[in-house]
């Protein structure tokens, strides 16, 4: 099958971005952020505070339930040399991430190895109980063995620090290891918060409620490479980073059911959902699945086909192969991207936090609301919004001629 990716310069999604706009800190209540509403090529400026008076009747807001793990290890050597470790991904893919969190002894993983060049092949290394040794040191996959009857979940909250964003430039304080959380988070294995859920506050929920909105969960485990820069000047040319997707039947139902707007609440959500409509066509179209686990190519979506299957069948694709396997949770990686000339499914708006310059979360933004995302970030920046994880929020509806 030819793949028709649209040729995009990465330098058209450029824009200057002080650092005094950048957040270091999150505001002293969730919902005190600006939200930024865009629709019908429209801005205006609201409080997060009021979002349920923003939202479309019968709208369906879809959340990442994914929990930050305090995924940055700081080890040293014998002889004093510090080895830092940034978990990233386990090695076992066909579990989801929390349940793998959960296991004794021992466990597996690809780590970013801070320092790697003075931790030798055969060198091991030790904290508390812990043993940490290379599996495959090009690989940079390494075992974590330790002798207690702790999970691995309470292990890292022992020895573990929560890893902000690069570009906070400061190390995690205590008060982060609430705040870089979001109120529903619930399955443990990101390493990056989903940024537009933490500024939903138990108000701003209980508002939802009020109104009888309704709210879906799902889980994709978002990974470090959410902050790579795109170096590439095509940006179909982006290695994009792998991240594990989790769904259960139940929501599936849900959104099968749904015949009102969906709302994605951050990038996440919007990539989880675009990459279970293109799993249901993975098993349409019958592709091969190795070792239990289907992963989702970022060119999959972009093949020329004669024909495109409907949300509809689709969603029934994966609950049908679920109720074949015995299965209650439909697990896959996905490397998915999103960029202008993409056809969403899912989104009819989206909530959503101002992102970085030259950033494929940029790109996706572009793929809802056209070139229509330059005026939203001039305004945000004219008028003091505040960018990027602990910033401020933005509810931008799918500009009708996309």
């Amino acid at each position: 099958m030819s793949i028709q990716m649209p040729n995009i310069s990465i330098q058209a999604f450029d824009y200057p971005l002080p650092e005094s706009k950048i957040a270091q800190f999150p505001l002293a209540n969730r919902h005190d952020s600006k939200l930024l509403v865009y629709q019908d090529g429209v801005i205006k400026h609201e409080a997060f505070r009021q979002l349920a008076h923003q939202l479309p009747e019968n709208a369906l807001l879809i959340f990442n339930n994914t929990k930050v793990i305090p995924a940055r290890i700081p080890l040293f050597k014998e002889n004093g040399v510090a080895i830092e470790l940034f978990l990233l991904h386990p090695l076992s893919d066909s579990i989801p991430t929390e349940q793998l969190m959960e296991s004794q002894g021992e466990t597996s993983w690809e780590c970013l190895v801070g320092n790697k060049k003075r931790w030798k092949e055969d060198d091991v290394l030790y904290k508390g109980d812990l043993v940490f040794s290379w599996i495959d040191r090009e690989r940079n996959q390494i075992k974590i063995t330790w002798n207690t009857d702790k999970s691995f979940a309470q292990v890292l909250e022992d020895i573990g620090k929560i890893p902000l964003p690069p570009y906070m430039e400061r190390d995690a304080q205590v008060s982060d290891a609430e705040r870089y959380q979001t109120l529903f988070s619930e399955k443990p294995g990101a390493v990056a918060a989903p940024t537009a859920s933490l500024h939903f506050s138990d108000e701003v929920l209980a508002d939802l409620d009020q109104i009888n909105l309704q709210k879906a969960y799902l889980t994709l485990h978002v990974g470090a490479g959410t902050f790579l820069p795109v170096k590439e000047e095509d940006v179909s040319k982006h290695p994009m980073h792998r991240e594990q997707i989790v769904f259960t039947p139940a929501l599936i139902e849900t959104l099968k059911a749904h015949l009102g707007p969906f709302i994605p609440v951050g990038t996440t959500s919007l990539r989880a959902l675009e990459s279970l409509y293109w799993s249901g066509v993975w098993l349409i179209e019958k592709r091969p699945i190795e070792n239990g686990v289907l992963v989702l190519p970022k060119e999959f979506a972009y093949e020329e086909r004669s024909h495109i299957p409907s949300v509809q069948v689709a969603l029934d694709a994966v609950l049908q192969f679920l109720k074949e396997e015995n299965r209650n949770y439909w697990v896959a990686e996905t490397e998915l991207l999103i960029m202008p000339g993409y056809t969403l499914h899912f989104c009819d708006g989206i909530v959503t936090n101002f992102h970085q310059p030259k950033s494929t979360l940029l790109v996706l933004i572009a793929s809802l609301i056209g070139d229509d995302w330059k005026r939203v970030y001039d305004a945000a920046l004219a008028n003091d919004y505040r960018f990027l994880s602990y910033g401020d929020s933005s509810l931008l509806f799918k500009k009708k001629d996309i």
